[in-house]
């Protein structure tokens, strides 16, 4: 079972510099995590609405990241600093496919 962690967002004005400084560290740091699959992000900067989803190889992967002491850090910060709101969808994928 893979399961999706689905973060949208609405990114706050300011703070562009910290907040990037963040995202990349917590891109850096959730591809080292056990269980992790992949991780796709989008961010539209008219309306800074923004799509990430990460995939672990099941809930218990997922759940372990969600506490990963720096990510609580993150976590944090995103609410009272770098989001305006958010909310996140954990979901099991019961398929998945692509081209090529």
């Amino acid at each position: 079972m893979t399961v999706a962690v689905i973060f949208v967002s609405r990114r706050a004005a300011g703070h562009d510099v910290e907040y990037a400084a963040m995202a990349d560290r917590m891109d850096e740091l959730a591809r080292q995590q056990p269980g992790f699959v992949e991780m796709v992000s989008v961010r539209d900067p008219k309306t800074r609405v923004g799509l990430t989803v990460s995939y672990f190889v099941d809930e218990e992967s997922a759940r372990a990241w969600k506490q990963h002491p720096e990510h609580l850090v993150a976590q944090s910060r995103g609410a009272a600093e770098f989001y305006e709101e958010y909310r996140v969808t954990v979901a099991e994928v019961t398929r998945s496919y692509g081209f090529p």
